[in-house]
């Protein structure tokens, strides 16, 4: 995928920019709707507030005795009025009317009006309070009316209290400007949020848009899913983050993989810390049950900020056993070699002795020679019944020779019919006297490998060799694979042959036993498999 640079990219097209943009724009009609309303909620607070304050004049200015007498005697003293403007100046009101049930004012701000009636009906003749805004001949104001009862409980006036709403009006300016100063304080706020938010997603995504980001997202599933070696992306904190078939495969991985951690996918072992950066290096070998990978972990830093790391892990089971199989046929040219070498050397010696005309000594020599080569194969096959067995022992015997190494194969060895696996029962032996023949490298004469087998319970296998052996320390890491003391040949990985043999062993239900030195001493013994047992009866084997 080609990014659109930066410079070529409209201002407001950016994913950063459109974020800053739909939060301020939600922020300020927010702050707007949510200023409008508390204003409108104090606005009606306190007109409330004031109309109450009205009342609380008016209901106090109605009980007072002074009042109720002097408006039922007609106030000859004109007693109200003094009354009434004691109130205004304690309470602060506006004003403070006095007026009796037919609406003749007894006291008012302007003494002009006093005596004459009110412009409008009187309210409380059914004996109840009133609030509300009067449009009066003092402007508009916060009103309250309360009724003035007689001794016999029937209304013989009202008071009328009101606070002008030119009050109410300056303290709802001030209020308004309050909540106008907090909108703004937090649109300041929200802005400078909203900024950082947006800088923080664009480093997050590392200057990525949207569009970018899905197109990465399809090339990366494309990728993962469409080759074969297998992958796997972890977090720093070791979580999968990326896992493709081929990786499930291999790792026998199921169901949700992604967010979990490598310790609940994995068992604990050599391929665990393999992938978590335990174990580190370069084509790292790991054996599973059934596969042999080769691992490889690399650290991935994006920005100078390290995300992860990438593992992959390819299937190298069948190369590393054609790997094998060669080196085996290597051995058995070699092994040919040697003794097409050794054969033309003898055919000299009988061509020599013709020469000479010495005929009877001839025909000894070559007599002793087919009786010595006769004898080995047919100890070996009448001790040993797999053919595909005693040929495998004759060719690592040849081999051994070759390498000034004696192999033998104990007098007390038996082996009928091994109830067990002859490829599995191949690639033990196999092993195990490659790995006796190779410890005897740089070793002093005599070498000696010795081999025995038992087939009395399963199948008992006991390789010794008079070499260093194993350390005392070291017999539990031998069987680990990857593990290896020597340096490892062309073509070959070192540190799988004692690996696999424990993994075929563990497989089939047997022991695998290492014994310290001096001297390499390996056990193996298998139990009988019925299936193979079943296997040859149906074949015919006797």
């Amino acid at each position: 995928m080609t990014r659109t640079p930066l410079a070529k990219r409209s201002r407001f097209s950016t994913l950063t920019t459109q974020i800053l943009l739909a939060s301020l724009s939600l922020l300020f009609l927010t702050v707007v709707l949510g200023g409008v309303l508390f204003t409108m909620i104090s606005n009606q607070t306190l007109d409330q507030q004031y109309q109450l304050r009205a009342l609380g004049i008016a209901t106090t200015t109605a009980q007072m005795p002074e009042i109720r007498s002097a408006l039922a005697a007609g106030d000859p003293q004109k007693m109200i009025a003094g009354l009434a403007q004691q109130i205004t100046s304690a309470a602060q009101p506006d004003y403070v009317v006095v007026s009796d049930r037919n609406g003749v004012r007894f006291s008012h701000p302007d003494p002009t009006l006093i005596g004459r009636r009110l412009e409008e009906p009187v309210a409380v003749l059914d004996g109840q309070t009133h609030v509300g805004f009067d449009p009066g001949s003092l402007g508009t104001s916060a009103n309250a009316k309360a009724p003035i009862f007689g001794s016999d409980g029937s209304v013989i006036g009202q008071v009328s209290v009101g606070i002008e709403e030119t009050h109410v009006l300056d303290n709802q300016v001030r209020n308004i400007w309050l909540i106008t100063g907090f909108s703004a304080l937090v649109l300041a706020l929200g802005f400078i949020a909203s900024l950082l938010l947006s800088r923080r997603i664009k480093r997050v995504t590392f200057d990525l848009e949207p569009a970018e980001i899905a197109s990465l997202l399809q090339e990366r599933e494309a990728l993962l899913h469409g080759i074969r070696e297998a992958v796997v992306g972890l977090d720093d904190d070791g979580k999968v983050t990326v896992i493709n078939g081929e990786a499930r495969r291999l790792l026998h991985v199921e169901g949700e993989a992604l967010g979990k951690p490598v310790a609940e996918l994995i068992p604990d072992g050599r391929l665990r810390d393999l992938l978590t950066g335990k174990l580190s290096g370069a084509d790292q070998v790991a054996l599973t049950e059934d596969s042999l990978l080769v691992v490889n972990r690399m650290p991935v830093a994006t920005a100078g900020r390290s995300i992860g790391s990438v593992v992959t892990l390819r299937d190298r089971t069948e190369i590393e056993g054609l790997v094998r199989d060669l080196h085996s046929i290597q051995g058995l040219m070699e092994a040919m070699r040697a003794l097409e070498h050794e054969y033309a050397n003898r055919l000299h010696i009988v061509d020599g002795l013709l020469e000479m005309g010495d005929v009877d000594q001839a025909k000894a020599f070559v007599s002793q020679v087919s009786s010595m080569s006769h004898s080995l194969g047919e100890g070996l096959r009448s001790r040993i019944a797999p053919p595909e067995l005693a040929a495998l022992l004759l060719a690592k015997v040849a081999v051994a020779a070759e390498q000034d190494v004696q192999m033998t194969v104990t007098p007390g060895s038996r082996l009928e019919h091994p109830e067990v696996d002859q490829a599995e029962l191949l690639t033990i032996v196999g092993n195990l006297l490659d790995n006796a023949v190779d410890a005897l490298a740089n070793t002093p004469r005599p070498r000696t490998v010795s081999v025995h087998f038992d087939d009395a319970d399963g199948v008992f296998i006991a390789v010794r060799d008079n070499g260093p052996g194993v350390p005392a320390d070291r017999v539990e890491q031998v069987l680990v694979d990857g593990y290896s003391t020597k340096e490892p040949r062309p073509g070959m990985r070192r540190g799988i042959g004692l690996a696999l043999v424990s993994r075929i062993v563990h497989r089939a239900g047997g022991t695998l036993d290492v014994f310290p030195g001096p001297g390499g001493h390996f056990e193996v013994w298998l139990p009988a498999n019925p299936n193979v047992a079943e296997k040859d009866r149906s074949a015919g084997v006797d």
